[in-house]
């Protein structure tokens, strides 16, 4: 096993880095790792109200250090389970609006087994959402709107992603997917 795939955090920054911005998944992602901007921090999920202390410090983190745009929290384990990190996912966004981060930050979700509502587990465009960790990424909402002004055809980022995912297919995407864990 490499040091990467040992070390949720390295595997994780492997990925964004190999995957997320050398296949443009998100195109803000390159300019804000190249400014040093993105937090990694790893939080255990096993314990629920622990992984959700861990989000609201991360929250007040962002508050307090604005040169910090983005966090990716790794949960390292106790939701390997995909029905299991909706649920700890549900919590998560309950506990942020009833923190008052409703507007101010989102929460976008990774898991090794996402599989969006309503499309197929083998559908290779669950892949612009599968990680090699299960992950809370937690944006700041101003930050999304201004990067989107400047980004023509924001609404179709999306769509060209699933495309692109099926145009790799599903058996590499696995296959590079599982090279970082």
């Amino acid at each position: 096993m490499s040091q990467t795939a040992a070390c949720p955090l390295a595997a994780s920054r492997a990925w964004v880095e190999s995957f997320v911005v050398k296949h443009d998944i998100c195109p803000f992602a390159k300019r804000e790792l190249e400014h040093n901007s993105v937090r990694f921090v790893a939080l255990p999920a096993s314990d629920p109200v622990e992984a959700m202390q861990g989000l609201i410090e991360e929250c007040r983190r962002l508050d307090s250090e604005p040169d910090i745009h983005t966090t990716l929290i790794v949960l390292s384990d106790g939701v390997n389970d995909f029905d299991d990190y909706l649920d700890l996912l549900g919590l998560a966004e309950a506990l942020m609006e009833d923190q008052g981060y409703d507007g101010t930050y989102q929460l976008a979700s990774f898991h090794p087994d996402y599989c969006f509502d309503g499309v197929e587990e083998d559908d290779a465009a669950n892949y612009t959402n599968r990680s090699p960790w299960p992950m809370f990424h937690i944006l700041r909402e101003a930050s999304i709107e201004g990067a989107l002004k400047h980004y023509p055809d924001s609404e179709n980022i999306p769509l060209r992603n699933e495309q692109q995912m099926r145009d790799i297919g599903r058996q590499q995407l696995a296959e590079w997917l599982h090279a970082l864990r």
